[in-house]
């Protein structure tokens, strides 16, 4: 609009040069006409201005009207086209894509918004389905160490009744079978139990000073018992001093203990098991110690071995059963009390078990 503005004033101002110029007069009286020449190129001029103002003036409203519309599909119609797509791949379930563009316009932000939900809707669907493949592996391995124990209890109490122990010494030995396979399923339930609690978080702790003494000495009496019916050897040592205390759940310490030394029964590969239990005193903390002479587990497995449903023994022969959740459940009670547990082992030779409890120690009040 300015430049046709211009271009009419500038017309209209030529048309008023050239009727002042209609006629000359000179002093001697001759009048010369100049006005028809004059005007004629004044015209001229004027109509090849404003033909080339009307022409720059397209040029550029065009050239801005292809600015704007590069810069409105940019930075909108790309975003769309994108975001379209993306909300068609997650339709179909498809979420292994990345939505990348690049701005700091609202659409841009809203594509990046787009992705950060995209990226957490795949954190969340992986997460479910491996939470999903941990059931179904938990569900088969304790269908699979229930019916192993149950098969055997069968077979013994078949023999007793067909009296196949027909004498003092077999009747004791089937008796004995048959209580530690009823120990062994008692002990799998009780897993399959506490792993419903600590996948809800729903452990249930009682925190008590307890004496650290008088409590570990009760503990091992009670595993010397089942390790003799098994035919391996305790060997206890307590190195701490009468009056140290710990704050800990008294219950759930002694499942720790029991599945550290389940574990270690499960794979006791030597005629003469042996099995100890140390108490030591390392400043803040008291260290307990469970040593086997079992087979031992390998380098690539040691640092894997409280991982839950992780086993070294993959095919899972019937001797050496498990649910794979009981070093898991013992990382996450000590973990919970404020302590850590971890292993040393050696094949061949044997594994230890060590984890630690924090002392009680009273504050003065001022």
């Amino acid at each position: 609009m300015p430049l046709l503005l211009f271009a009419a004033t500038l017309y209209g101002f030529s048309q008023s040069q050239a009727q002042k110029a209609q006629a000359v007069t000179e002093s001697d009286g001759t009048v010369y006409d100049i006005s028809i020449t004059d005007s004629a190129d004044s015209q001229g001029r004027v109509h090849v201005m404003a033909k080339d103002l009307f022409i720059s003036a397209f040029v550029i409203l065009i050239s801005v009207a292809l600015v704007v519309g590069l810069w409105v599909y940019r930075s909108i119609a790309v975003p769309l086209v994108k975001l379209k797509k993306a909300t068609q791949n997650i339709k179909e379930g498809n979420l292994d894509f990345v939505l990348d563009v690049e701005g700091k316009d609202e659409f841009s932000e809203l594509c990046q918004d787009f992705e950060e939900m995209r990226r957490r809707l795949k954190e969340s669907t992986e997460e479910k389905s491996l939470i999903e493949k941990e059931n179904r592996e938990l569900i088969s391995n304790i269908s699979h160490d229930l019916k192993t124990p149950i098969t055997a209890v069968k077979g013994y109490v078949e023999g007793i009744m067909d009296g196949v122990a027909d004498t003092p010494e077999k009747m004791d030995r089937y008796v004995r079978t048959i209580y530690n396979k009823t120990n062994e399923m008692d002990h799998l339930i009780n897993e399959l139990t506490f792993y419903s609690k600590i996948d809800t978080n729903r452990i249930p702790y009682t925190f008590n000073k307890l004496n650290v003494e008088d409590y570990f000495e009760d503990c091992s009496e009670e595993v010397g018992l089942e390790l003799e019916t098994r035919g391996i050897e305790l060997v206890y040592a307590n190195y701490v001093e009468k009056d140290v205390m710990v704050i800990a759940d008294g219950e759930q310490i002694r499942r720790v203990i029991h599945n550290i030394i389940s574990n270690a029964i499960k794979y006791m590969d030597k005629p003469k098991g042996i099995i100890q239990i140390r108490i030591k005193d390392v400043g803040d903390f008291i260290q307990i110690e469970i040593e086997d002479n079992g087979k031992g587990i390998g380098p690539k497995d040691l640092p894997y071995i409280f991982d839950r449903f992780y086993r070294t023994d993959v095919s899972r022969n019937s001797s050496k059963g498990g649910s794979g959740i009981g070093l898991s459940i013992v990382k996450k009670i000590l973990e919970d009390h404020g302590g850590k547990v971890w292993a040393t082992s050696r094949l061949g030779i044997g594994t230890i078990m060590y984890f630690v409890l924090r002392k009680y120690q009273e504050v003065p009040m001022k």
